[in-house]
């Protein structure tokens, strides 16, 4: 992706039945990568291409441009492209590799990518493994939420950001167990993760598509969800699915965001704390 104008075009021959990730590996991009954000579904940090294409040693700085900017704007960031590339050969990786792929966590990446490492190397299942228990680690580290927080993007002024907030503020100061949020078009799931916060998100979409999408997303476990067709339904269906999910247990208590009407996409309106009965359902 070069241009706004190339995702315009393939939006034309999407039609709306699929997102769009831009891969940015262009100088050309680069220049233009506000308007290329706005216009994208999702951005993929193409460190090869890029470091073809430009100065290798600008490719780390403007790693950490692009992953500012998509968290800032609330839309997922992967980052990829020789993050493991040892192990295509080799069943461990190197130091800097596994430094490599930390970096991107602490800068809060959605996600990171292997390429060639599972596709075509001898170690699939070591190279998976390893980039999983690495991303684990460093979200484990006691730096991990002083740097993420740090970063943190401010609220756009609107309801659903301003919900977005408060859902992760009341989340932290009364150490819940869970959010929960329901998205049919997946908005408020990805309000929900900018924010990073410190508990578990669950993303409730009725939409299979929308739930697939959102597994890219920071922190986001999804769940296709029936629509609820009332608050109390919604509320105990929550509670019922962090249950499930091993999330949570009967005496925690979760924090629910949604849009009201129910079934309104993008209306993030609606926030209710609910306390996990002895069946599951909201209690008392």
């Amino acid at each position: 992706m070069q241009r706004p104008d190339d995702i315009a075009e393939v939006r034309k021959i999407a039609r709306g039945q699929v997102g769009l990730m831009s891969k940015i590996e262009k100088p050309q991009a680069i220049e233009r990568i506000e308007e290329i954000i706005e216009m994208s579904d999702a951005l993929m940090v193409a460190r090869g291409d890029l470091g073809v294409e430009m100065p290798l040693e600008t490719v780390p700085g403007l790693q950490k441009k692009l992953i500012r900017l998509c968290r800032s704007a609330g839309k997922p960031v992967v980052v990829a492209t020789q993050m493991l590339e040892s192990m295509i050969e080799s069943p461990v990786p190197t130091r800097a590799e596994v430094s490599d792929v930390a970096t991107a966590v602490f800068e809060g990446a959605d996600a990171v990518m292997l390429s060639a490492e599972s596709a075509a190397g001898q170690y699939p299942v070591e190279a998976v493994s390893t980039m999983a228990s690495v991303a684990r680690t460093i979200e484990r580290e006691q730096l991990y939420p002083q740097i993420l927080y740090a970063q943190r993007p401010q609220p756009e002024a609107t309801g659903a950001d301003a919900i977005s907030l408060a859902t992760r503020e009341i989340a932290e100061t009364l150490k819940l167990t869970a959010l929960v949020c329901y998205t049919a078009s997946g908005t408020t799931g990805l309000r929900a993760a900018r924010e990073r916060p410190n508990v578990p998100i669950i993303a409730l979409s009725p939409v299979v598509k929308t739930a697939r999408r959102l597994s890219v997303v920071w922190g986001l476990h999804c769940v296709v969800a029936d629509e609820p067709t009332d608050l109390d339904t919604m509320v105990d269906g929550a509670c019922q699915i962090v249950v499930d999910e091993g999330i949570g247990k009967p005496g925690d208590r979760i924090i629910i965001s949604a849009g009201v009407p129910l079934g309104t996409p993008g209306a993030t309106n609606m926030l209710r704390i609910a306390y996990i009965g002895m069946d599951g359902r909201s209690g008392v």
